[in-house]
């Protein structure tokens, strides 16, 4: 019996010892051995034949089965499912009746987040419209760009942003897109509750593009990410039951709604389990506890930035008082994760991984010390599941390239080294696991490498680096190429370039994110060479400063300006940013180089660029700047 006794014991500690080493539970929990993919397919093909394809077909379900459980809180306001679902007629009789919106339109929606925002947008998918996700910030070209480019012939605005749409109506206009102002007391006074019929809604299919989610990209404009029917309501299905979401449930988000995080990671699920959300307008502190507290919600949706911001914020009375489990989202820095835990006493980080024009998700729900800072853990069976399709190249730290060795083939990066995530697809399935930038196609191709290991294969680049350590725990390191991710919005160096180009005292210029203490993502700096005879003593900062504020959304604005006598280049003429990008602002790093390159910067509420140095440097290191 001892004997017996001894061995299960030993059984036990071996395969607790295994466990441990090769996170064999892990990887079964968190599905490694399932066929996502083919569950995936089967639920859309089943919605397909159901012929409830559009999340709309959710919100009518729960407000038959469940009318009387809250759906939405905004601002003082709720709405259950019942009474949600009732709006939406009203809006949805509005859109055709007045608007003339036919089935298949793309419509163009332009506002913060509201109440009304997502009237409007479940609306038109119930008159089987389509909807194209304007960033709320923008003025200028880049919206004009964005609307012109989804065909619209509508862009809903809502009124509290005309100050930045109404100075390009009239040019909307010009190329046909009427511009409608919406807002609380139009959206309530429309009253007619007749049922928007099936036809409306009649022939969708899994590859129909209904959605437009904009990014800014390597074109220097927005670019419009296709969003397929079918991926959209799985992501509700996938993310809905990743979280386990129930009735029960409550999120609480002040993340853009034009945004995908907003969408596919809070909202889409929460409609998908029938939970219940609270709404802010947008992130402030001096709100943000307060609607938490009221809420009563037991999740939140965070991205790095807010996280940051809180915890540098003064201690709020309410910060503590709340029924918070867990906070959900991405972009937790290291530096942040514990201390916003327990300042905040929210026991679970569920920190996750992914894009809107990517794929390939990573999660990672954290309570001890272990996944801390981490985006993933992968042991032995998800490697053997995954290992072959989801690889790290190495990559140029100079030009960024995807590293090729002697033999011509891309190089792995190796344990605790920093590589790009590819992915491969097969050759059948490329449109369907990547639809592509809306009529951007040599964008589109950008994101795809061929012959990567073996002749003629196929590879979806990420375009983000990250690192495995030896014991399979995963890091988010940065991202590639002419991207960089500022105040949670993604700025186009190309697009901050374009505008500094026209500055006429600007010859050349280099556009790249900086890391700056105390803050999260990279902030915006561009290397100059002025345009002779101007010199850094000629140059004027004030104009420059006022031409790149007018001209760019706040958060794209380059903080610092780096004159430099002249840009470095590549071999293929290639601008290098790697040194620059390492140098950062940092006076010391700088000088190590024996460079003479002058700094400037745009202070908080400044209105012109002025120098930069160690003692500005320092303040920022000790906290007493924020930027």
């Amino acid at each position: 019996m001892a004997l017996a006794t001894a061995a299960i014991a030993g059984t036990a500690a071996a395969a607790a010892y295994l466990d441990a080493k090769f996170h064999l539970c892990h990887d079964v929990s968190m599905g490694a051995l399932s066929n996502s993919t083919v569950i995936a397919q089967q639920y859309v093909i089943d919605k397909e034949k159901q012929g409830k394809l559009l999340l709309y077909y959710f919100l009518e379900d729960h407000a038959r089965n469940q009318p009387n459980h809250l759906f939405l809180e905004y601002e003082g306001r709720s709405w259950t499912y019942g009474q949600f679902f009732q709006d939406l007629q009203k809006v949805g009789n509005w859109l055709m009746d007045e608007l003339e919106i036919q089935p298949g339109e793309m419509i163009a929606l332009d506002g913060p987040n509201s109440a009304e925002y997502l009237l409007l947008w479940f609306a038109l998918e119930g008159i089987g419209a389509g909807v194209s996700y304007v960033n709320s910030n923008l003025t200028g070209q880049p919206l004009i760009h964005s609307a012109k480019l989804c065909g619209t012939r509508i862009l809903l605005a809502e009124r509290g942003i005309e100050n930045l749409v109404g100075p390009h109506v009239a040019e909307l206009e010009q190329d046909g897109i009427k511009t409608v102002y919406y807002d609380q007391a139009l959206l309530e006074s429309l009253h007619d509750t007749t049922p928007i019929p099936n036809s409306r809604r009649a022939g969708v299919t899994p590859q129909d593009v209904r959605t437009l989610i904009y990014t800014s990209g390597t074109t220097g404009l927005p670019k419009g990410v296709m969003v397929m029917t079918g991926r959209w309501i799985n992501t509700a299905r996938g993310m809905g039951e990743y979280l386990r979401l129930s009735p029960k449930d409550k999120f609480y988000t002040c993340l853009p709604l034009y945004h995908g995080a907003a969408q596919g990671l809070c909202t889409l699920p929460v409609i998908y389990a029938g939970a219940s959300m609270t709404l802010g307008r947008k992130f402030s502190h001096k709100t943000f506890w307060p609607e938490v507290h009221k809420s009563g919600a037991n999740r939140l949706q965070y991205v790095g930035e807010l996280c940051r911001y809180l915890v540098n914020a003064p201690v709020h009375p309410l910060e503590r008082s709340h029924r918070l489990e867990e906070a959900w989202g991405n972009g937790m820095r290291p530096d942040v994760w514990e201390v916003f835990r327990q300042r905040f006493n929210i026991p679970v980080i569920h920190e996750l991984y992914a894009a809107t024009d990517g794929m390939g998700s990573t999660f990672t729900w954290n309570r001890g010390e272990f996944s801390r800072n981490t985006i993933g853990v992968r042991g032995l069976l998800w490697h053997l599941q995954n290992g072959k399709v989801e690889v790290r190249g190495k990559i140029d730290p100079d030009t960024e390239d995807i590293v090729r060795g002697a033999d011509g083939w891309v190089v792995r990066a190796g344990v605790d080294e920093p590589g790009e995530v590819l992915h491969r697809i097969p050759e059948e399935m490329k449109s369907s696991a990547f639809r592509g930038y809306f009529d951007n196609e040599q964008a589109s191709e950008k994101r795809w490498m061929r012959g990567a290991f073996e002749p003629n294969d196929l590879w979806f680049r990420s375009g983000d680096v990250m690192r495995e350590d030896a014991d399979g725990r995963v890091f988010f390191v940065d991202r590639l190429g002419d991207t960089f991710r500022w105040k949670s919005e993604n700025v186009s160096t190309n697009e901050v370039s374009d505008v500094m180009g026209g500055f006429a005292q600007i010859a050349e210029c280099n556009v790249y994110g900086v890391q700056i203490p105390h803050a999260d993502g990279r902030c915006g700096c561009a290397m100059i060479v002025p345009q002779p005879p101007t010199t850094p003593e000629t140059l004027d900062f004030a104009a420059l400063a006022q031409h790149v504020t007018t001209k760019l959304p706040r958060y794209a604005v380059p903080i610092f300006i780096r004159i430099a006598p002249q840009l470095s280049y590549t071999g293929t003429f290639k601008i290098q940013k790697g040194q620059a990008k390492r140098e950062g602002v940092d006076p010391d790093l700088i000088e190590q180089t024996g460079s003479k390159d002058r700094v400037y910067w745009l202070p908080p509420g400044g209105s012109a660029y002025v120098p930069f140095g160690r003692e500005e440097w320092a303040q920022l290191k000790e906290g007493k700047i924020k930027l």
